[in-house]
């Protein structure tokens, strides 16, 4: 079982969020990671300060030594899947092996309008994840790519150097059952998905096994793991204040009340499946709670 944090960029200095990140990596984090926005979630029309993805994970990678480090997820119409594979493997060199790569559909079209990328019906981004895929996939196998696609090219691309490990784990993220999880099992390391119960999350671990199955992999090969909301000592009310329209999608993945009904919480999705619980915290964070987290409930629950 492993435990560890995700953390918006939104809200918060970059002092702050180093900080945080240093705590996190100190205290025995397994995982720590940002997401992929140009604006804040829930969305507010730009009006909170929020900092961008590869050059957050560029500092993430230098300030930290120990956890393993990603970005849930790239939305992969923001990037150019050579140059997002370039920014992975830099940042990987600069943490010394520890980054892994996340991608997937996107769903904030409000930053997308607001800074001029096409964010075109869910049926052609989850055509551009599934090309992009294959291609990250192949410039990290391969010692060359050549690539014509409906969406993106490469002409005799080298990726040098490469990973440290000599590979780079691809994470996929989504809860598309025909879509998403097919295309998690065909070229995914890991899936992620987020917010979404115990029973839920189980039963989607079940349709990624049999789509491995259907593609004669086997599903044990495939990481696990879920986001969930790090709302300790804050009440529905409050939340749903917070989260707007947006509460009704995230209540279901979110640790609110004490630290024992979080703790409890936790083990259902390990009992669910879950190699790898993040909780996901929003500023301002509560360090005391996120201590308790980190010092408490994951010692706790990794002997359990």
């Amino acid at each position: 079982m492993q435990l560890g944090v995700h953390i918006g960029q939104q809200n918060l200095s970059m002092d702050e969020l180093r900080d945080v990140w240093r705590r996190a990596d100190a205290a025995g984090a397994d995982w720590i990671s940002v997401w992929d926005h140009l604006y804040e979630a829930p969305p507010a029309g730009g009006t909170i300060d929020h900092f961008e993805a590869v050059a957050c994970l560029g500092a993430l990678a230098a300030e930290t030594t120990n956890a393993r480090l990603g970005c849930l997820v790239f939305y992969v119409g923001y990037r150019n899947p050579g140059l997002l594979a370039k920014a992975a493997v830099t940042i990987d060199h600069i943490s010394g092996g520890r980054f892994e790569l996340g991608i997937g559909a996107g769903w904030h079209e409000w930053e997308a309008a607001a800074y001029g990328y096409d964010f075109p019906p869910v049926g052609r981004r989850l055509d551009m994840l599934d090309e992009a895929a294959g291609l990250l996939t192949s410039y990290f196998t391969n010692d060359r790519t050549t690539h014509e696609g409906e969406y993106f090219r490469a002409s005799d691309a080298s990726m040098l150097p490469g990973p440290v490990r000599g590979h780079m784990p691809i994470w996929i993220g989504g809860v598309g059952e025909k879509r998403t999880l097919r295309m998690a099992a065909q070229y995914a390391d890991g899936w992620n998905a987020a917010y979404v119960s115990p029973a839920e999350y189980r039963r989607l671990n079940g349709v990624l096994d049999a789509h491995a199955t259907q593609l004669d992999r086997d599903p044990s090969t495939i990481e696990r793991s879920i986001n969930l909301m790090f709302d300790l000592g804050k009440d529905e009310a409050e939340l749903e204040t917070q989260w707007g329209a947006m509460w009704g999608r995230v209540r279901e993945g979110s640790l609110h009340g004490s630290v024992e009904q979080a703790s409890e919480r936790i083990a259902e999705y390990r009992d669910a499946g879950a190699d790898l619980v993040n909780v996901a915290l929003r500023a301002p964070v509560d360090h005391d709670l996120l201590d308790a987290y980190l010092s408490e409930i994951a010692p706790a629950l990794r002997a359990s």
